[in-house]
């Protein structure tokens, strides 16, 4: 009996961190073109917005130690326009800096565990785009 109990408190736990996790912002792509001015970067994000009180609000760019770059800040849920891109410019990254990451944010999840890692080296890779002047 204690074993069979054990067994469907699992199952539920394995439920609720599934429903949690499908909450959490989905980073779709990462297009970032060098410019005169530093870097654009273009972020495409999937959430299930539902309200004011939940809405992915935020992305980022910051290095492997946690150094901010910059942050796109979002004002409004996008309910019924999903999945959507936003951008970001003049984001100033030191020449000797390869690898950068890419995070999202949401209201009622925080920083999601999902994250981009963008190699600034190579013109493309797993969900990213570079485009160099």
């Amino acid at each position: 009996m204690k074993r069979l109990f054990l067994i469907m408190m699992l199952g539920l736990v394995a439920t609720f961190t599934q429903i949690s996790q499908a909450n959490d912002v989905e980073i779709v792509n990462v297009y970032m073109e060098e410019t005169d001015s530093g870097w654009r970067a273009d972020v495409t994000l999937k959430h299930n917005d539902t309200s004011w009180e939940h809405y992915a609000d935020a992305w980022r760019i910051v290095d492997g130690n946690g150094h901010l770059y910059k942050t796109r800040v979002l004002y409004h849920p996008h309910i019924n326009e999903q999945p959507f891109t936003r951008s970001l410019t003049g984001i100033v990254i030191p020449e000797d800096q390869s690898i950068v990451y890419v995070e999202a944010h949401d209201k009622q999840h925080g920083w999601s565990k999902q994250r981009v890692k963008v190699d600034l080296t190579r013109s493309s890779g797993e969900r990213y785009h570079i485009r160099r002047k």
